[in-house]
Order: structure tokens, then C-alpha cells, then sequence
């Protein structure tokens, strides 16, 4: 399955606006062209108008962008307002509003949250952190969630696994000891996200050293836990937890460790229960599989906001853009 090209597809098809904070880098310039050439999404560039311009211009592109500054943009006096009404509880003057909005991360995320961009992509020369921070402060949370997480979509050769060999594992980049509260958020987001990028339906594994009470730890009463919120908030989710790996991918063992599991045998979403074992179960599975990670992929803002590496190459680039256009739908 080459599901970067049908994210590109979907992405051509549903013509969405991103907005790239980061203008100024070359790599984001050269995708940009890239994007503008093939059509795949529209875009906003942030950064001096000139020497965007200049910078798309000799590369043979044409600018079919809109192009702002955030100094100076009509829209800084009303963004400025907003933003510390949206903050003015956290004791934020408004010269500290009008000095974030100044900055393209901000000013890009109030776009989204106005509805001039369907979604943001960061992270070629900013942190991690910083990217999550202006979608939390601007964007906000998808409502009924309180966490921001991220997943990896693991295109294996294994295609008796997930949708022909396609997985979705979470939280494998963001959250390092989520809380029960925070599982239930991170399997409901990447059960949304099941559904948006491998349009199926989604069969959440709750992942753990242990099934259905073989054994009992701190961490598999938080599992447990997990599992009672996802009851409550989503009755209609099929999930169950706690299973082993291979309780939940292998029909045989899921049969005989978690009898009558509507999941056991048949996940195609894996919910690890800490950050270490999920990335280190991606890695594990990249590494030794020959499998592709596409990711990490943010999930949980009310609108996509996704991070890139600082060593991202041109070509991430216009995947992301991609994955956002298609995960703003």
C-alpha cells in the first residue's frame, strides 16, 4: 500500500489551506514549489513578503500563495485582541500578546483558529515543544480532550496485521507517563485518526505486559482504568485491555489468552501505555521489520497542527502538508 501518494491524492481532491510559519527555510521554500507545481494543497508562507518571493521566483516557482508578515499584517491589532482575551485568565499583558502574535508560530496558529488555514505545519527550524505550545495556546484541544498525543502510521510487510500490514501505534513521541484520563484521550484521537488515514474502521488494543489479569501492576491498573473512562465517554469504541502483542495481533494467542475479545487477534490500533514503550516499539518494528514510520503525527488540537523534524528533508515536508490537508477533513 503506498499511502503517502493516496494522502497526496485525498490532499489534491480536497484543496485545503496550510499555513507555514517557518517561510524563510529553504527546505520550506522548496517544498512549497513543490506543492504549488502538483496542486496539492494551497498555501500561506509567513516571513518578509520580498524575500519569500524572491526566494520562490529563483527557484522557478510560481507564487501561487498568499504571502504575510506578521509585524506588519492587518490582522496583527485583531489577532492581538484575541489572543489576550483568550489568555487574559493566565495574567498575560497585552504588549506580550502583541509580541507572540509578531511571531509566525502564533500568528500561523491564529490563522487556523480563525479559519483562513485548515491546518499548520511547523518544526523545520523551531522545537517540538515550541510548535505544541502555540497550538495548545491558539488552537486549542478538540473538545471532551484534554491531551495533545501523537501516532505513527507503521506500513509493515506483515499484511496479515492491521489493514494489510498498516498499524496505527500511539503515544510513540509526545506524552513520556500519560494518566488514564490522558490513555482514554490518546486512544479516542488515534481511533479518529484510524478512520481519517486508513479509512476503516478501528480496533483499539489497550497494550500492557499483561492480559486481562494475568498479572497486576501500578501500570496495569491504570490500563484497567483507561478502559473504564473509554466505556463511559465512547461506548460504541471497540477497544479492550489489558493485552499482550501478541494477545492483540495474533487470532491464535488472542483466542486463547482473551476469549470472546471483539480485539484480541485483530488490532489494527496499538495504545501503549508509556512513552518509553512506544517508541521504542516503533523503532523496534521500523528497525527490524524493514517497516516505514510515517510520523510523528499530532492529534488531539481542534485543528491539525503537525511538527516536523529540524532534520526534516524537502520531501517530509510535502508529506506532512499532505497529512494535514487529509487530517483537516
Amino acid at each position: 500500500m503506498d499511502i503517502l501518494a493516496s494522502f497526496i491524492t485525498k490532499a489534491i481532491a480536497l484543496q485545503r489551506t496550510i499555513v507555514l510559519p517557518e517561510g524563510h527555510d529553504d527546505r520550506i521554500v522548496d517544498a512549497a514549489v513543490t506543492i504549488m507545481k502538483d496542486k496539492i494543497a494551497k498555501l500561506i508562507l509567513l516571513g518578509d513578503v520580498d524575500t519569500i518571493t524572491k526566494a520562490i521566483k529563483t527557484r522557478g516557482g510560481s507564487v501561487d500563495c498568499m504571502i504575510m508578515d506578521p509585524k506588519n499584517d492587518p490582522r496583527l491589532p485583531e489577532y492581538t485582541h484575541n489572543y489576550y482575551e483568550m489568555r487574559k485568565n493566565k495574567h498575560i499583558p497585552m504588549r506580550e500578546a502583541e509580541t507572540l502574535m509578531k511571531t509566525p508560530l502564533y500568528f500561523g496558529a491564529m490563522l487556523v483558529r480563525e479559519g483562513l488555514a485548515h491546518g499548520c505545519v511547523a518544526g523545520a527550524i523551531h522545537t517540538t515543544a515550541d510548535v505544541l505550545r502555540s497550538g495548545l495556546h491558539v488552537v486549542g484541544v478538540k473538545g471532551g480532550n484534554k491531551t495533545v498525543s501523537s501516532c505513527f502510521i507503521m506500513v509493515t510487510k506483515k499484511k496479515e496485521f492491521g489493514k494489510d500490514g498498516v498499524l496505527l501505534f500511539a503515544d510513540s513521541a509526545v506524552n513520556p507517563d500519560p494518566t488514564a484520563e490522558m490513555l482514554a484521550d490518546i486512544a479516542i484521537s488515534t481511533a479518529e485518526s484510524c478512520k481519517k488515514f486508513l479509512y476503516v474502521e478501528p480496533y483499539v488494543a489497550m497494550l500492557s505486559f499483561s492480559t486481562k489479569g494475568s498479572a497486576i501492576s501500578h501500570s496495569t491498573e491504570k490500563v484497567l482504568r483507561a478502559m473504564e473512562i473509554l466505556h463511559q465517554r465512547v461506548p460504541d469504541l471497540v477497544v479492550d485491555g489489558e493485552l499482550q502483542l501478541d494477545a492483540a495481533l495474533i487470532p491464535s494467542v488472542g483466542g486463547k489468552k482473551a476469549p470472546g475479545s471483539s480485539v484480541a487477534g485483530r488490532a489494527n490500533v496499538l495504545i501503549f501505555p508509556n512513552l518509553d514503550a512506544g517508541n521504542i516499539g516503533y523503532k523496534l518494528v521500523e528497525r527490524f521489520s524493514d517497516a516505514e514510520a510515517i510520523g510523528p503525527i499530532i492529534q488531539g488540537f481542534e485543528k491539525p497542527v503537525n511538527d516536523l523534524s529540524r532534520g526534516c528533508s524537502v520531501a517530509d515536508i510535502v508529506n506532512v502538508i499532505a497529512i494535514t490537508a487529509v487530517q483537516s477533513e
